[in-house]
């Protein structure tokens, strides 16, 4: 039998303004507070996108359940941030990401950051995360989950793709998809539930 899987919608792009200083970002992020409406900025790129609609969010809280269920079974000390504001003057770059975790207490900043992508184009996510140093980055994107992991060599920073977190030790990433791609939220995370507890 074979599961039907969340519908994406077609892509948007957002709108990009090239050229700020931080201060200029600054100003114009007060400017612009509005609802409905997530500002992003890297190397003087501002990027404004219209918040996501019902199926982004569905994705987004159906990724949220079951590694919130996860991090339970698995024992982690563990704080939700959700998209809580990620910025660096010295990095020049402001982010929030879909969802965020602290792995244990006493962390300063989240330990693994989601994103969940029905947008095309705009501001290189990985490169605005590397600034802030997040250990681990999920890219949910059109039914596919891919992983990035941050490596040190010497003092240059870069993430790396990889099949298996290394954050999330032990999580079977193709059940997690095949949870998340499913259209029954009920059912995605009993399925889920059931194969941790056996």
């Amino acid at each position: 039998m074979t599961r039907a899987t969340i519908a994406t919608p077609t892509k948007e792009s957002p709108l990009l303004f090239e050229g700020l200083t931080w201060r200029e970002f600054k100003a114009a992020e007060q400017l612009l507070d509005r609802p409905g409406y997530r500002l992003s900025f890297l190397d003087g790129v501002l990027e404004i996108r219209r918040m996501p609609g019902e199926p982004h969010e569905t994705v987004k809280k159906r990724i949220a359940a079951l590694v919130e269920l996860y991090l339970l079974v698995a024992g982690f000390d563990f704080t939700p941030t959700g998209s809580m504001t990620l910025e660096s003057v010295a990095g020049a770059v402001k982010r929030e990401a879909d969802e965020s975790y602290k792995l244990a207490p006493g962390r300063v900043r989240p330990d693994l950051v989601i994103e969940v992508v029905f947008t095309s184009g705009g501001i290189d996510k990985l490169e605005a995360y590397k600034r802030l140093k997040i250990p681990e980055v999920w890219f949910w994107e059109d039914g596919v989950l891919e992983v990035y992991h941050l490596r040190y060599e010497g003092n240059a920073l870069h993430y790396e793709r990889v099949t298996n977190s290394e954050e999330l030790k032990g999580i079977d990433l193709d059940l997690l998809l095949r949870c998340i791609n499913m259209v029954n939220h009920v059912d995605a995370i009993k399925t889920f539930q059931q194969a941790l507890v056996k």
